[in-house]
């Protein structure tokens, strides 16, 4: 029997694996148990204000692999403000409308769901 410490999107386990050769009988296993839960995460930090304006939104989750724009900048509809990575694929995140950028709420590599504010631009 082999005992083997697994993380599984950040749960970590404990696992008894038994190798079963050609020809041996099989025994009954007892699941495992989890392994001891994590200290608690410390308290996420406040959200950062979003600024006054229309919201730019992920369309899809993935992560920002840059962003091309800083507060306070102008910007015209239909301009690359962000790169987004999903599926292995580039997306550009354009303006929606012209006007200059109020907030930026995410930054380069951070993970996004789709729907998630990115900026806003007023």
């Amino acid at each position: 029997m082999k005992r083997f410490n697994i993380t599984v999107n950040g749960k970590a386990y404990d696992v008894s694996v038994e190798e079963i050769g050609a020809g041996a009988a099989s025994a009954p296993v007892q699941a495992a148990a989890p392994a001891a839960a994590p200290a608690p995460a410390a308290p996420a930090a406040p959200a950062a204000a979003v600024g006054a304006g229309e919201k730019v939104t992920a369309p899809m989750p993935g992560t920002i692999l840059d962003v091309k724009v800083s507060n306070g900048d102008s910007v015209s509809k239909g301009q690359v403000i962000m790169i987004l990575e999903a599926m292995k694929m580039e997306n550009d995140i354009v303006a929606p409308c012209d006007g200059s950028v109020t907030s930026l709420l995410a930054k380069k590599g951070d993970t996004v769901n789709s729907g998630d504010t990115l900026a806003t631009i007023g």
